[in-house]
């Protein structure tokens, strides 16, 4: 009896110990599951401030650093990769007593939404009675490939531009080198920026002025002075190389054969505004260059590809953390002809300051060889303008008139000082009059009262048709140019209205262009479009010939032909290249009492046709003629 008490009570001890030491492990267990727990939050709260690239949670700590520090630091080391967004995804922690570490796996969105991803190790530790960030000194907290004050930057790299091809394939606009002349605030000095603005021609203390105020801000941002090509270049080197301060960091850019051919239509390639980046979405960034306006900036996508971007640290320049490659552009063909462009800018330089154009166009494929303008840089008149044609649109006027069997080419047309429609006065020029003369004589000396008389003929919609049969108008969105223009005929509403839409004036409006489509199709005997850009091919653009009716292309032929040969257009008479056939015309603008004038001369000769505007001037014969000669002339020795 008495063992058996005894053996039962070891056993009870034994029972009992048992589930003392199993509640001794379940605790244990439990506290290490809470530690783990404790680090893993602190990783993620760590993850968590680094997407909002904010630390000052008071639940996030740092063993060795400070909150404000650790922002501070973040900032220096991750500025350069922008402000997209980045996400940090903690991986398992591992935890040994006090201390735990874990992988974070970040992405970055970059420019144009290039996704840079890598792991980073992390470590935190316990103090006191909480969880910490460790900082560390080996490698940076926010990328361990660099060092621990190295910061990062994403720098968009561009592959080869594509080239402004002419029509038959050759660059317009190839690469080459320039040299943006720059003054560096950290190293230039009075004196050097003194004898660079002799150097530049820049305004004597202009650059003085600048590097004084740059220097009193501390910025070191170079200072832009001018950007020269090799040739330019080459003749100051010398001169800039002898002075403190000075840079010249080469690069390459477009270049076509000299700073103006072309330039409106080319358009430039430059610097980044605030507004194009704005407007990029995304595409660009500060401190690229790109096509910024003309066909550079309207192809640019095309032109420059699609960027690509390389990751580097500031310890580590030359080498890549990630690249993702560009692709390259690739070209855009025009129909330009360089030798018909050089023709037409050398006529226009007889129009001195005032402001013209001159757009050429081929007859055979309606494909436009030459758009130039005076000043040769800025405003695109030649294919953007907005004109009153004058008397040139005649052409379409007696179009309508043949068509409708109003009149013959010699048909007797009254030619008196003045003409009356519906109370209002129409005049000729310098109250010219020619009797009755048939009506190839009106056209010939673009009688202004024949053509008003006969305006009373036609029914108010007539203007309008006979000008989209010759194909004036709807083709400019089909042009591939920013802002192209063809014309505005509309409907007649009234008596006067059409009076004054007959010789051109009124509410109608053209392009220097859209006259020189009309003049190639008269000598083509179809409509077609014309075609600057043909690769890629502008949406909409159907160039099927549309045959005129051949009698009356005839008789326009006949009497533009007389243009020249007795009437405002004589001095054209006699040209090299062969017979002119075309039409005068000066366009009244302005409220000034007389009236202001534009000058036109557009006609055709053999393959060629054209359309010359000179902005101001006394009379289309007389200014504009003499420019369409010198045209004519030059490409003829060419």
């Amino acid at each position: 009896m008495e063992r058996r008490m005894w053996v039962g009570s070891v056993a009870a001890v034994a029972v009992v110990a048992a589930a003392a030491g199993g509640g001794l492990w379940w605790q244990h267990d439990a506290a290490q599951r809470q530690a783990d727990a404790a680090a893993r939050a602190e990783v993620a709260s760590f993850a968590t401030a680094w997407q909002k690239r904010s630390f000052t949670d008071p639940a996030l700590r740092f063993a060795g650093s400070t909150a404000p520090a650790v922002t501070a630091a973040f900032a220096t080391a991750t500025r350069g990769l922008g402000g997209g967004a980045v996400t940090v995804r903690p991986g398992p922690i591992e935890r040994s007593g006090d201390q735990a570490t874990s992988t974070l796996r970040v992405t970055w969105t970059l420019a144009d939404n290039v996704a840079w991803t890598y792991a980073t190790p992390v470590t935190v530790v316990k103090a006191g009675s909480g969880w910490s960030v460790q900082t560390v000194t080996a490698h940076s907290l926010w990328n361990s490939s660099i060092g621990p004050k190295d910061s990062l930057t994403a720098t968009r790299t561009w592959g080869q531009r594509g080239n402004l091809l002419d029509g038959s394939g050759t660059p317009l606009a190839p690469l080459g080198k320039v040299y943006p002349v720059q003054l560096d605030p950290g190293r230039a000095t009075a004196q050097s920026a003194a004898a660079l603005e002799k150097i530049t021609n820049e305004p004597a203390g202009s650059l003085v002025q600048k590097l004084a105020a740059a220097q009193k801000a501390g910025t070191q941002a170079p200072i832009a002075v001018i950007t020269y090509r090799q040739a330019d270049f080459d003749a100051r080197r010398s001169a800039l190389d002898s002075l403190v301060g000075v840079i010249y960091p080469v690069r390459e850019q477009p270049l076509a054969k000299t700073r103006t051919f072309a330039q409106p239509l080319l358009g430039a390639f430059g610097p980044v505004s605030a507004e194009l980046i704005a407007k990029g979405k995304g595409r660009y960034a500060v401190g690229d260059y790109a096509g910024v306006s003309g066909l550079q900036g309207r192809y640019d996508a095309i032109l420059g590809g699609t960027p690509g971007v390389k990751v580097t640290s500031s310890g580590k320049p030359g080498t890549a953390l990630f690249e993702k490659a560009p692709v390259a552009g690739t070209d855009v063909k025009t129909t330009l002809d360089p030798r018909v462009q050089d023709a037409a800018e050398g006529a226009l330089k007889a129009t001195g300051s005032v402001p013209s154009a001159l757009v050429a166009v081929d007859v055979k494929t309606g494909d436009v060889l030459a758009s130039a303008n005076s000043p040769q840089l800025g405003f695109d008149r030649a294919l953007t303008g907005h004109y009153p044609p004058g008397s040139a649109f005649k052409i379409a006027t007696t179009y309508a008139l043949l068509k409708g069997h109003k009149v013959t080419p010699t048909t007797p047309v009254t030619c008196p000082q003045s003409f009356v429609v519906d109370g209002r006065t129409y005049k000729n020029y310098e109250g010219e009059s020619l009797g009755t003369p048939d009506f190839t004589l009106d056209f010939a000396h673009s009688c202004n009262t024949a053509f008003v008389q006969l305006s009373t003929t036609l029914a108010d919609g007539d203007l309008a048709s006979a000008a989209n049969d010759l194909g004036l108008t709807g083709w400019a969105d089909s042009l591939g140019v920013a802002n192209a223009y063809a014309a505005t005929v509309p409907p007649n509403n009234g008596k006067t209205d059409k009076a004054a839409a007959a010789i051109g004036q009124g509410r109608i409006t053209t392009s220097p262009l859209a006259l020189a489509a009309l003049a190639a199709n008269v000598a083509r005997g179809s409509v077609v479009p014309p075609a600057l850009v043909t690769t890629p091919a502008p949406a909409g653009a159907d160039r099927t010939p549309k045959p005129l009716d051949p009698t009356i292309v005839g008789q326009l032929r006949g009497l533009m032909g007389e243009v020249v040969n007795q009437g405002t257009g004589v001095v054209l008479k006699g040209t090299p290249g062969g017979t002119v056939r075309g039409k005068t015309g000066t366009a009244e603008f302005g409220s000034k009492n007389p009236p202001e004038t534009h000058c036109w001369f557009v006609g055709y000769q053999g393959n060629i046709a054209f359309a010359v505007l000179v902005e101001q001037g006394k009379s289309g014969g007389t200014v504009a003629a003499p420019v369409a000669k010198a045209f004519l002339t030059s490409l003829a020795g060419r």
